[in-house]
């Protein structure tokens, strides 16, 4: 398909044509604002978009990091379904070691958006000041962003993140490619917004069930 067989970029962040069009793919909607892909699937197409911190139509948006792999997305879809999110942020309330890693990947956020923003020449913006994105630095709201924000930084910047991406090992791993399948490829690119949001099943090519997480109750009897 298409998509598999482009050749990847050389250790280039700045979006092509092609990476737009996988994205728009992805996402089954137009993608809009993207400035940088700082993942990518070993066959070179995007794991993650890096958006604007300010949109083309002058909104702030302060989540840099968009996981926009199918795969990858169903997966932690499921993982939010199971509860993880709960056990996370219980954790971060018991485990000050864990809290002070997490309030530090808030703050590496903060300065990643920042650098993308000056590449991207858009500068500051002050509305967002100090506002990342995930439920950071003090909870876990949304374990896609952090799972972004784990591929986009590399290993040992998120803890959550990084824990997160452990987690879907049975069904996404860095170093294969499961791109073949995970969306629809024919015809003309999305040009209007046919995205649904929330948990969905894996993809067919994965074929594997869902993780089931016990509740503390359900543990302790």
């Amino acid at each position: 398909m298409e998509e598999n067989t482009a050749p990847a970029p050389v250790e280039s962040r700045q979006p092509s044509a092609h990476d737009l069009e996988v994205l728009s793919r992805q996402l089954g909607r137009p993608v809009r604002d993207v400035v940088e892909i700082p993942a990518r699937c070993v066959c070179g197409n995007p794991l993650v978009a890096a958006t604007a911190p300010r949109l083309s139509n002058g909104t702030p948006f302060p989540t840099t990091f968009y996981l926009t792999h199918p795969v990858i997305t169903s997966a932690v879809s499921r993982l939010e379904a199971a509860g993880l999110m709960n056990e996370m942020n219980d954790r971060l309330a018991a485990d000050a070691s864990l809290a002070a890693a997490y309030r530090a990947a808030h703050e590496a956020y903060l300065r990643a958006r920042a650098e993308i923003g000056g590449r991207s020449g858009i500068g500051d913006v002050p509305e967002i000041d100090g506002v990342s994105a995930g439920g950071m630095p003090t909870r876990v709201k949304c374990l896609h962003v952090l799972v972004g924000h784990s591929l986009a930084a590399g290993q040992g910047v998120n803890p959550l993140g990084d824990e997160a991406i452990a987690a879907i090992g049975e069904w996404w791993t860095a170093e294969r490619c499961y791109c073949d399948g995970a969306w629809d490829t024919d015809g003309e690119a999305p040009s209007r917004d046919l995205s649904r949001h929330g948990p969905q099943g894996l993809p067919a090519i994965v074929g594997r069930p869902a993780p089931v997480r016990k509740s503390k109750k359900e543990t302790s009897e």
